[in-house]
């Protein structure tokens, strides 16, 4: 049975902005199950070119993205929301096997159900290569320090 999943909408800044957090956090966790559940289970999904359909496929999806996408860190940012929306822009570092760095740019738009999980996410994402001494993201995997610069602090 699902749970509800504060902040609930309609969003206001502060709960939007909380969202967005709490979202980067469970990402940030690199762990499928726990982040699958801030999303129904029919939750339908864009990522890239890649459409992704309910808590398995999103629980498959990830896995492999972070089987390959590796010491991911992430930084989100609110961008715009209204009532059940929120517009989400982010940057992404990681290495794949060989050791070749990315950071990876990207925009979401999220809907959500009145429960607090995400029905609908709509991903749009650009990798640029970068060397190791070009890397921002330096906090121990997990989650983002607090006082660990944001988006617009990097100019991002």
């Amino acid at each position: 049975m699902d749970t509800t999943r504060p902040p609930l909408p309609p969003f206001s800044f502060t709960s939007a902005t909380e969202k967005v957090r709490l979202a980067e956090d469970g990402w940030n966790s690199r762990n499928p199950e726990k982040v699958a559940l801030a999303y129904t289970p029919d939750s339908q999904w864009r990522n890239r070119s890649e459409f992704v359909n309910g808590r398995e496929a999103i629980i498959g999806f990830l896995t492999g993205k972070w089987q390959r996408e590796l010491e991911y860190r992430l930084i989100k940012e609110l961008w715009a929301f209204t009532d059940n929306r929120i517009a989400v822009r982010f940057a992404y570092e990681w290495h794949d096997a060989g050791g070749n760095w990315f950071r990876s740019y990207g925009n979401e738009n999220w809907e959500f159900e009145a429960n607090g999980l995400m029905r609908k996410r709509f991903a749009s994402i650009n990798d640029l290569p970068i060397h190791d001494q070009d890397r921002k993201f330096h906090w121990p995997l997990g989650r983002r320090p607090d006082e660990h610069p944001g988006l617009s602090d990097f100019g991002f």
